[in-house]
């Protein structure tokens, strides 16, 4: 079977995605969390081991300051073979650690026997073979049960990611074919009497078209307001007065800035097709973009009216806003969530993005 260059990048991605399963040994937070697992460790083997609780003490400081030497020396070491280790796959990356592990625990436990044998309370007099041979397999069970951890974590990142992946596409392929019908009804009249309405109309469904067939996972905030004002646009030409826009946007925005693509403009349309759209009178769509200390705060409200005390949501609207906040919650946690208020005549969506992560 004939494999396309579409195939051949999806397999290369599925390749890549068991290789580099190790965490930044380098970065703080994982130097940080070595240390206190190594810690609770060295408890846990003080605790099996002492007897009594007037040695305990002497005893506990003893192994940890062991295990502290080598769970730093190992993260020192990975730190420095990052690049090496993240280019191998997941059984050469298993053994390679495991190898430099035992190297560095086997180094620590000969320096630490020759050291402390002269200390009665040290706990490493006796032979050195079984002294060596006891954490050789200590270090062994450990270091396989992280690197285990490692590979699951990994591969659940991967798979969240995977998942958002598909959410971005299915939200960019969702063009309603009503909205592609109207629109072409749209461009269809204006062709006689306003010809240049109706090329810039068929110019702003091209770039809608285009961006949905773009498979873009990240834009600039330019980008996606000049999308979202396309689209508005289109939807004026078939609405008509009864769609009113007011843009609230602060000054010297930094419309270089990155983002997850389609955030604003699928909160607009379900303002519109679920709002405006609705009311007989039609009604003013409020967008606004507030620069804050370290943040970008977006707003999108509507009018809406609800018959007999309820209204439906439609199934669209859910899909979007689903689909907002999953990405926003992959991209940035959990501080960025999807905000809603709703009254009987207004409906708002609101959310924020940090500006140093985007």
């Amino acid at each position: 079977m004939r494999r396309t260059p579409r195939n051949f990048l999806y397999e290369l991605h599925e390749r890549k995605s068991t290789i580099g399963f190790l965490p930044n040994f380098c970065a703080n937070a994982t130097v940080f969390l070595t240390v206190l697992l190594a810690e609770l460790f060295a408890l846990v083997l003080t605790l099996s081991e002492t007897d009594q609780l007037s040695n305990f003490w002497n005893r506990l400081a003893l192994i940890s300051l062991f295990v502290q030497w080598v769970a730093l020396g190992t993260i020192a070491t990975l730190c420095f073979c990052r690049r090496w280790l993240n280019r191998l796959g997941v059984v050469a990356a298993t053994f390679a650690v495991l190898g430099l592990t035992q190297l560095i625990t086997l180094s620590f436990s000969v320096l630490g026997w020759r050291f402390f044998v002269l200390a009665p309370m040290a706990g490493f007099s006796g032979p050195l073979l079984s002294l060596m041979i006891r954490n050789l397999a200590v270090s062994t069970i450990v270091t396989l049960l992280v690197l285990r951890y490692f590979y699951v974590q990994h591969q659940w990142q991967h798979n969240v990611r995977a998942e958002a992946r598909a959410r971005l596409r299915a939200l960019q392929a969702r063009i309603h074919p009503h909205f592609l019908f109207n629109t072409l009804n749209t461009i269809a009249g204006l062709i006689r009497a306003q010809p240049d309405q109706a090329e810039q109309a068929v110019l702003d469904l091209a770039d809608l078209l285009r961006s949905a067939l773009a498979h873009q996972e990240r834009i600039t905030l330019g980008e996606e307001l000049e999308l979202t004002r396309r689209f508005i646009a289109i939807e004026r030409l078939r609405l008509g007065e009864r769609l009113q826009v007011e843009w609230y946007l602060a000054e010297k925005l930094p419309l270089n800035t990155l983002l997850p693509a389609l955030l604003l403009q699928p909160l607009v349309e379900n303002a519109i097709h679920h709002g405006i759209q609705t009311l007989p009178e039609g009604g003013r769509l409020s967008i606004g973009i507030d620069q804050r200390p370290g943040d970008l705060r977006f707003t999108v409200a509507n009018p809406r009216r609800i018959a007999d005390g309820r209204q439906a949501v439609g199934s669209g609207q859910r899909l979007a806003q689903d689909n907002i906040r999953q990405r926003l919650l992959l991209a940035f946690g959990t501080e960025c969530q999807l905000e809603i208020v709703k009254t009987p005549d207004h409906y708002q969506v609101a959310f924020s993005v940090p500006l140093d992560e985007a």
